[in-house]
């Protein structure tokens, strides 16, 4: 079997790890060696207490330039050892910015082809999530959150103004990690397994994700479209119900929109939690119904009718005046959907909790539904959908709490 040297680069917080993973996961279901050398990893096992600060980083640290140019070199021989003892791919797992770091593993790799996979992504308001997710680890327990944060931020501004992106290597994938595109790729040599590697980059990867309508609202009751109307008693005794099932899973990550009714939907389910990380996005917002807002359907009825009859006449491509339609919804949906994704890395289970229009459009994401069947999809607010999206399994269940 033919032997393959994968080296991550990019700037830290784009998902570098997060897709080493996913791809030493895929490979290994296919009864490949994989094995993963993050320099990450090992620096925080030498150095506990010395690597939080962003000084340690700074170009200007002599001592700490050469004690990280050790790491490397200690975990490109480990590689090396690990692919002459039998292993198959062997994932380098670093920031690997500069040219000079790239050539020092491609000569220490000289027997083996090595592929470089360049993770990229500029959206700020996931950085800033991403950044602050990262500085609740161990290595920043004795900081404040605002000074963790600093920290971090400057340890990537010391990694910017040196980096030096892929270019001039002979094989690479430049990879938006958030959108799982591939922006730009480059294979001069025969890359053993690209094909499969390529499809890995390209794929969502799901475990357990737990897809949650929020439970009954005022608005429901009335039958009101929009709003920002918060659970009723029921709602309420719904998601105490949604907590206790959930008790004895852990959710390390739960997506809400930025509405009441999603967020007080959530609330038992972190409180059950000894860990639980809840970010609401603005992406799984419920569809915006313009000038028909807080209006009951027999309102519209009565004071819209060219807007009730057009609307049933095609519910998919219909976009309310001033507002959304489902056909519109679809781009920020899926954006949301990236965004759960690449803020949840390996996690093995997440919950998304959105609304009734929402949760459709993220059902069709994954059920490849006919566009026009997408406004009749079920969304029932006493049950969830359980969905896994792997390279080897694909599962979808209704069930009830």
């Amino acid at each position: 079997m033919k032997k393959l040297c994968i080296v991550m680069v990019g700037l830290p917080a784009r998902g570098k790890s997060t897709i080493a993973c996913r791809l030493r996961e895929s490979l290994e279901a296919e009864n490949f060696n994989v094995a993963i050398f993050n320099n990450g990893e090992v620096r925080r096992s030498i150095l506990p207490e010395n690597t939080a600060s962003a000084d340690f980083f700074s170009p200007d640290n002599l001592e700490g330039v050469r004690l990280r140019e050790w790491i490397a070199r200690q975990n490109l021989q480990s590689a090396s050892q690990f692919l002459d003892g039998g292993g198959d791919i062997a994932i380098l797992d670093a920031t690997n910015i500069s040219r000079e770091r790239r050539d020092t593993i491609r000569r220490g790799m000289e027997q083996v082809p090595v592929l470089f996979i360049e993770c990229v992504n500029d959206d700020e308001e996931l950085l800033t999530t991403s950044i602050t997710h990262k500085t609740k680890i161990s290595e920043f327990g004795h900081m404040t959150l605002p000074e963790a944060i600093k920290s971090f931020t400057d340890r990537i501004q010391f990694y910017a103004n040196r980096y030096e992106p892929l270019d001039r290597e002979s094989n690479y994938v430049v990879l938006n990690s958030l959108q799982n595109r591939v922006v730009r790729e480059k294979t001069t040599d025969n890359i053993p397994h690209y094909p499969r590697i390529r499809d890995i980059l390209v794929s969502d990867m799901i475990q357990n994700l737990y897809l949650i309508r929020h439970g009954e609202t005022y608005f429901n009751q009335e039958r009101r479209i929009g709003g920002d109307s918060p659970l009723t008693e029921k709602g309420l005794s719904q998601a105490g119900l949604l907590g206790e099932h959930f008790r004895t899973t852990r959710i390390p990550f739960i997506f809400t929109s930025t509405k009441r009714r999603t967020i007080q939907m959530a609330r038992p389910i972190i409180a059950a939690q000894a860990e639980c990380a809840h970010v609401a996005l603005r992406e799984f917002d419920e569809i915006r119904s313009g000038t028909c807002d807080a209006l009951t359907y027999d309102e519209i009825r009565e004071r819209y009718p060219e807007i009730h009859l057009a609307r049933s006449m095609d519910k998919y491509h219909y976009i309310y005046p001033g507002g959304e339609g489902y056909v519109t919804l679809q781009s920020r949906i899926q954006i949301g959907i990236k965004k759960a994704l690449y803020l949840s890395g390996r996690a093995e289970h997440i919950v998304i909790i959105g609304h009734q229009a929402v949760n459709r459009m993220i059902l069709s994401y994954f059920l490849y539904r006919r566009l026009e069947d997408v406004p009749y999809i079920f969304i029932p607010q006493d049950r969830y959908f359980h969905i896994v999206s792997t390279q080897t399994k694909k599962l979808f269940e209704l069930k009830r709490f």
